[in-house]
């Protein structure tokens, strides 16, 4: 087995806004990744479970959420290992947008 992606994102949210603002949000965002599906996503507290399929393949991963950054891990099968820059890009880039972004009220 691989080693897993890890990729930190840093906000100043705190802990409850950014927790809220993932609950609402990671759903779109891979909505808008048309080759992943998201299976499964179980919250306990302020760290999520999942599960996603792209590609075919399924990877597994775990998402942290502190006061001041968010963790996320994911193991990607070896087929998809290929892609592991691409994707700790790409969940960096919709993470920070998710965790920055301003909120119309």
């Amino acid at each position: 087995m691989s080693a897993p992606l890890v990729v930190s994102i840093p906000h100043r949210l705190g802990r409850e806004e950014a927790v809220r603002r993932l609950k609402s949000g990671l759903g779109r965002a891979a909505a808008s990744v048309p080759v992943m599906q998201v299976e499964e996503e179980r919250w306990s507290g302020d760290s999520m479970i999942f599960r996603i399929r792209a590609l075919g393949q399924l990877a597994t991963g775990q998402v942290d959420v502190a006061d001041d950054h968010v963790r996320v891990e994911v193991t990607l099968p070896w087929l998809l290992q290929r892609f592991a820059e691409m994707a700790q890009a790409a969940i960096r880039k919709r993470g920070q947008l998710l965790l920055t972004k301003d909120e119309k009220k």
